[in-house]
């Protein structure tokens, strides 16, 4: 696009596949093939699973230690930083953070330029509370040559806020590495609860929302996979993925076309009609 002409047209691609715990090695090259793929596939923009570095179900936080770094400097970290420099694309990832003598689930943006920004999920999921420290950085949204572009991670899609918040931040687009696993009384069989609730938030805040889940089985925890990229109209652009197979999504998004999409009608904005003077 010319340099001043804004955001507009691009792909987004969401690589699920199936990380190994503690293959750190291994993940990061199988990260940088499917990486190397989407880029030739068109995307500018792609996204990876939650913790896609280390794998997820840690026996100890003598494993977690182990396997995680420090963001932007650790093996991790400057591997996926110099890939996106190498390839001139974006790249959001969840990694395993280790700073200031704490543990984060992560997730990190960089571009084509350098390191971006970081974020760390707010909402941790049953034994993740083992091991990581709560996000201390907020919900922040980062600008870039893609639009402005938030993140958040697997259990922080289940609280309409985290959506809320980023949107009145001024995200165009909100990047979700995840891991999702079956919720309790759900029909195996049917779409994802998940992906209800990501349609239903880029619907009521009139954002993209692109979700690279994992699959497979990780010490007897199975994920369910079903990753999605949606529209900020709420419907699908991509997906959901197969349940059990490695796939990556692509999808055109038009940060631009999102103004268009807010206004619902002629007398309705999804931002502009929120009772603010109600809402506590």
């Amino acid at each position: 696009m010319p340099p001043d002409s804004g955001p507009g047209r691009y792909t987004v691609a969401c690589v699920q596949f199936e990380p190994v715990i503690g293959d750190r090695a291994g993940n990061l090259a199988k990260i940088e093939a499917k990486v190397r793929a989407a880029h030739a596939a068109g995307a500018s923009l792609v996204v990876l699973p939650e913790l896609a570095d280390s794998g997820y179900v840690f026996d100890s936080a003598e494993e977690l230690a182990r396997l995680a770094g420090p963001i932007p400097d650790g093996e991790s970290a400057a591997r996926l930083v110099a890939l996106a420099r190498e390839l001139g694309i974006h790249i959001v990832s969840g990694l395993a953070e280790a700073a200031d003598g704490h543990f984060y689930n992560a997730a990190m943006l960089t571009g084509p330029d350098g390191y971006i920004g970081t974020y760390r999920k707010l909402h941790l999921w049953f034994r993740e509370t083992l091991f990581f420290a709560k996000g201390d950085l907020g919900l922040p949204v980062f600008d870039t040559p893609l639009g402005r572009i938030g993140m958040a991670v697997c259990y922080d899609g289940w609280f309409p806020e985290t959506f809320r918040t980023l949107a009145d931040a001024g995200a165009d687009l909100v990047a979700i590495p995840t891991n999702w696993v079956p919720m309790p009384a759900q029909d195996p069989k049917a779409e994802a609860m998940a992906n209800t609730l990501h349609k239903a938030a880029a619907h009521s805040n009139g954002l993209y929302i692109a979700c690279a889940d994992r699959v497979g089985v990780e010490r007897d925890q199975p994920f369910i996979g079903q990753s999605l990229i949606v529209g900020p109209d709420g419907w699908p652009l991509a997906g959901p993925a197969d349940r059990s197979r490695e796939e990556t999504l692509l999808a055109e998004v038009d940060i631009g076309g999102i103004a268009t999409v807010r206004q619902l009608n002629q007398y309705n904005h999804v931002h502009a009609d929120r009772r603010r003077d109600v809402y506590r």
